[in-house]
């Protein structure tokens, strides 16, 4: 799963500016007690969203954005707590053991239950089944691109360069090196991996000419395409993105290749039902906020705000398709 990104410090600090202010604001009917508690109706308390990545990547913005909403909505505070380590595994498994009361919610990566699971033992492996999932949220997609000295403008254009490309990615198990790998092996392309850790890395690696091409989310390069130090070579999406409108798809350029991070907000396997129905209808109330909306623009993100079931057949379905191609080409995300 993708690591930590590099997002512009007026969006940071507008988006945990806001989240202090609902943390420490104790009027407006804010409940700020410590925990859930006693016999009124949920909640009753603190509710604690935890982020598997440091403070500043993409997932703890969408969280602090997202907990900043449903405070609001639910009338308590809703502190946000990093708890970064192995791809989101750590955090993840905490979560699992925590009380399933609705007082203890994370959001959480695709990739971390469709990539990862292809790096590491069955037993290592984090399982989707383990939670309840309240809603999806967002999708993050990805671009490969190169530094605008490179002449390259396509993937056909690596190809007719006759030499070993050498990419950079944000790390072993990322949705950034899958689509990457699957690119250069359908179009037999020989290629080297160049693994960073995160995607800022990997970006300075690009501009500095230390490697040939890299694959990012497109919150990360976007800044640098726009002023043309980056020349966008493919988008890994099911169609093309309006972030980023000229830019081709890989399917568009011959190579089925498709690859997304998106993300859902989960719970404790076995929260009441009236716990979540709660949550998903304050989560509702944010994403149609102008608030929001704005907040997902300005980070490229495309809204993916959809029921449990289409995030489970999503997970299902992308699982089997990556290990698929991995098996077909002979790939191993591991080396």
């Amino acid at each position: 799963m993708p690591r930590s990104r590099t997002i512009p410090r007026r969006v940071l600090m507008g988006v945990l500016g806001a989240t202090a202010a609902i943390t420490l604001t104790a009027c407006g009917g804010v409940k700020t007690t410590s925990s859930g508690g006693g016999d009124g109706e949920y909640p009753t308390g603190n509710i604690e969203f935890s982020v598997g990545a440091s403070a500043g990547g993409s997932t703890d913005l969408i969280t602090r954005a997202l907990a900043q909403g449903i405070g609001k909505e639910l009338g308590v505070s809703t502190p946000v707590i990093n708890k970064p380590g192995a791809n989101g595994a750590l955090n993840a498994k905490e979560l699992q053991a925590a009380k399933p009361d609705g007082y203890k919610i994370a959001v959480q990566n695709a990739s971390l239950f469709t990539i990862t699971p292809l790096t590491v033992t069955p037993e290592e492996a984090t399982k989707i089944e383990d939670f309840d999932v309240i809603t999806g949220i967002s999708r993050d997609d990805y671009v490969m691109a190169t530094s605008a000295q490179s002449g390259y403008k396509s993937i056909d254009d690596l190809k007719k360069s006759g030499k070993t490309i050498r990419y950079g990615t944000t790390g072993v198990g990322t949705g950034a090196q899958l689509a990457s790998a699957l690119t250069f092996k359908s179009a037999g392309i020989e290629s080297t991996a160049v693994p960073f850790d995160g995607g800022a890395p990997a970006l300075t690696a690009l501009l500095g000419n230390q490697v040939d091409v890299s694959t990012m989310q497109i919150g990360e390069g976007i800044e640098n395409i726009k002023a043309g130090k980056l020349v966008p070579l493919a988008v890994f999406s099911a169609e093309r993105i309006p972030y980023l409108p000229d830019v081709k798809t890989a399917k568009e350029q011959g190579y089925e290749v498709e690859v997304t991070q998106y993300r859902f907000l989960t719970a404790p396997k076995g929260t009441p039902e009236n716990v979540k129905t709660r949550l998903l209808d304050a989560a509702k109330k944010t994403f149609a906020t102008p608030e929001y909306k704005q907040f997902n623009e300005q980070n490229s993100l495309t809204p993916m705000e959809v029921s449990p079931d289409e995030v489970l057949k999503a997970l299902q379905t992308d699982t089997a398709t990556y290990k698929e191609q991995l098996n077909e080409f002979g790939i191993s995300l591991t080396g």
